[in-house]
């Protein structure tokens, strides 16, 4: 394997004003919204491109609970060195399957679906679902646009192939939430844990279902990923609160998908 290929670097999806609002007004289009009557507020933590340290500190955090977390896995970055440190493997994605975590789907590439045909995108998605089942893991029923980007070409294509394909933006998923580009919150950065807690509350006072996610899980993290302390800290916390906390799929099940 070729050092330009195992080591894997930063990208930033297009900034321009452009860039900007072509995002702004994909939200608007290809819709599908969801019914949503909760009894009770719903919570899922995931992580977004399986670093290692997320497949291993941010497992036991949930596990410890008796809780189970979702995995949005690209086989192509997988055993591959990034700026969140090393990526899974297709051994711990059935470790973690085994565990009762759900392995779900990003591009296989880690591409950006703002920037591809609708051809691209279906090609590349479809090779990352038969790595999953591959590796053992079944066939994903969760999917997250890599970066949370997305245009008009990839959104249309892959709607209705999966139960939620889910974005970055923040919001709630709620009745009307476009479940292909659902929100989700970011734990991340310096102000991420807190940022979750005010999301956790707004869930709670509407019965949500509130998505969060981060990258990496370590005393250390990167810039996209979280402290293990912290994540541990909101766990309780939705547990204490009156939560259900659940798996991707488990919330779409919740919801009637």
């Amino acid at each position: 394997m070729s050092a330009d290929f195992d080591k894997v670097d930063a990208y930033e999806p297009d900034r321009s004003l452009k860039g900007k609002l072509r995002r702004r007004l994909i939200r608007l289009a290809h819709r599908r919204p969801a019914r949503v009557k909760l009894d009770r507020p719903v919570v899922s933590f995931s992580f977004d491109d399986a670093p290692a340290t997320a497949c291993e500190a941010g497992a036991k955090a949930l596990e410890d609970r008796g809780l189970r977390g979702t995995y949005y896995f690209a086989a192509g970055l997988s055993g591959r060195d990034g700026p969140m440190g090393r990526f899974a493997t297709g051994e711990d994605a059935r470790r973690l399957h085994d565990a009762g975590h759900e392995i779900a789907c990003h591009t296989y590439s880690h591409l950006d679906c703002g920037q591809s045909s609708a051809a691209i995108t279906i090609s590349d998605v479809e090779r990352n679902a038969e790595a999953l089942a591959a590796w053992g893991t079944g066939a994903p029923v969760s999917f997250a646009y890599p970066y949370g980007d997305v245009g008009a070409p990839a959104k249309t294509a892959l709607a209705g192939r999966f139960k939620t394909l889910r974005a970055l933006h923040h919001g709630l998923i709620t009745n009307g939430a476009d479940l292909n580009q659902a929100p989700a919150v970011g734990i991340e950065g310096d102000d991420g844990e807190a940022i979750a807690k005010a999301w956790l509350d707004r869930a709670k006072a509407r019965n949500a279902w509130l998505i969060l996610y981060t990258h990496d899980v370590a005393d250390r993290p990167s810039q996209w990923g979280c402290t293990t302390g912290g994540l541990e800290r909101l766990i309780d916390r939705a547990t204490a609160e009156g939560f259900d906390v659940v798996t991707v799929a488990e919330g779409a099940r919740r919801i009637g998908l």
